[in-house]
């Protein structure tokens, strides 16, 4: 059972729950692509379930896959924390986007949105 956070709301923009594809790799030297799934996305960041834990600073190169585009969007994160769920398998980490257009941080926008009404 996942620990609820009952503490003060730190977050700029609201996050959705959703279950994403995303591609990532360690920037700038690594040719290693992972694939995984959001457990949650908002306009700034998004939590991405991983296979290894990121030391925090680490920066990744993303590609997510949205219902509100058939294109994959392209976004630089860096990781704010990364911690072990599943000893040796599986890792929470926590990102916040650095590099995201207009045009694709308006479908983010828009995915969060219908997600946030949905729920």
């Amino acid at each position: 059972m996942e620990k609820k956070f009952d503490g003060a709301e730190r977050r700029k923009c609201p996050r959705a729950d959703g279950r994403f594809i995303v591609s990532y790799r360690v920037i700038p030297n690594n040719t290693n692509i992972d694939i995984s799934q959001t457990k949650n996305l908002s306009l700034g960041g998004m939590l991405l379930t991983t296979n290894c834990l990121f030391p925090k600073g680490t920066n990744l190169a993303l590609e997510i896959r949205l219902p509100f585009d058939p294109n994959p969007i392209m976004i630089v994160a860096n990781v704010l924390e990364s911690k072990e769920v599943t000893k040796g398998l599986i890792y929470d980490t926590r990102l916040v986007f650095l590099a995201i257009d207009d045009k694709h941080r308006s479908i983010i926008g828009e995915t969060v949105n219908y997600y946030l009404k949905k729920g």
